[in-house]
């Protein structure tokens, strides 16, 4: 396996994105969020490219920001933070929705958490493994979403059930996600990653004008007044949850495994 945190790989008109940090069920560091961000925007610009899947190294999809200690989290740009108020998590949505105007697919393959649940919600469709398993993180942080969650996840199940969901804090198996309408398609493991190959080659057969139309017009069809205002409010009130003392004890209850003691604070 290369050591590169992103691994790109093209077949039959498919790019091929696998989040490459399996020791960490590969959770989001800077680095990997860029390089997410990054893969997108050359994908959209490569003609050769039809279709892009994204999927995961190792039993996981991605767990999520990477709270360790030895791995300071920020999805701002380190030299540009004053001014670069959306991130890499910001940015997920636009790029895998707007910028890359080519059918995008999800390859659930363990669990999504968090920013690697906005990340898969990010995408045109999703098929899941029966052993992947899926949690919204956020409220669990002491925060909200961000990632465009709250837009792609009301968009995928209705108010009630993303309230719901995001609130709930429990995880679900693959079968509950695709009830509740988070994937399109379960697949059993041992058959999943062939499945998800298939899937990708089958739409990069379609016309390639066909299919950026297609995506053009249905994810217009969709967005907010100000995607990009919105995405930015999301950041906000996501900073404002984690340094407010309830945040700071979620993370703390996060990594010592013990239930959090919230004050209202």
């Amino acid at each position: 396996m290369s050591d590169a945190v992103l691994i790109e790989e093209d077949r039959e008109g498919v790019r091929l994105l696998r989040l490459n940090r399996p020791e960490r069920k590969n959770a989001l560091t800077n680095e990997l969020g860029w390089a997410i961000v990054s893969a997108f925007e050359r994908a959209a610009c490569d003609d050769a490219v039809r279709v892009v899947g994204v999927t995961g190294a190792g039993d996981a999809f991605c767990s999520g920001a990477d709270l360790a200690p030895d791995e300071p989290h920020t999805p701002l740009s380190s030299s540009n933070a004053a001014v670069d108020d959306l991130g890499w998590v910001g940015r997920f949505p636009i790029v895998a929705r707007l910028v890359c105007d080519k059918p995008v697919i999800a390859g659930v393959n363990g669990v999504a958490i968090g920013a690697g649940l906005a990340l898969a919600l990010c995408a045109d469709a999703r098929i899941a493994s029966s052993a992947a398993r899926f949690h919204p993180g956020y409220a669990r942080a002491g925060t909200s979403p961000d990632g465009g969650l709250s837009w792609t996840l009301p968009q995928l199940v209705g108010h009630e059930r993303a309230m719901r969901f995001l609130l709930d804090q429990e995880m679900i198996e693959a079968e509950a996600a695709q009830s509740l309408g988070l994937v399109g398609e379960v697949v059993e493991a041992s058959a999943f990653p062939a499945r998800f190959l298939a899937y990708c080659e089958q739409l990069a057969g379609v016309a390639p004008i066909a299919a950026r139309q297609t995506k053009r017009l249905v994810t217009r069809a969709g967005l907010p007044r100000d995607l990009e205002a919105h995405l930015r409010e999301e950041m906000r009130y996501v900073y404002r949850g984690l340094s407010s003392e309830d945040g700071r004890e979620a993370v703390r209850a996060i990594l010592e495994k013990r239930r959090p003691r919230f004050r209202g604070l």
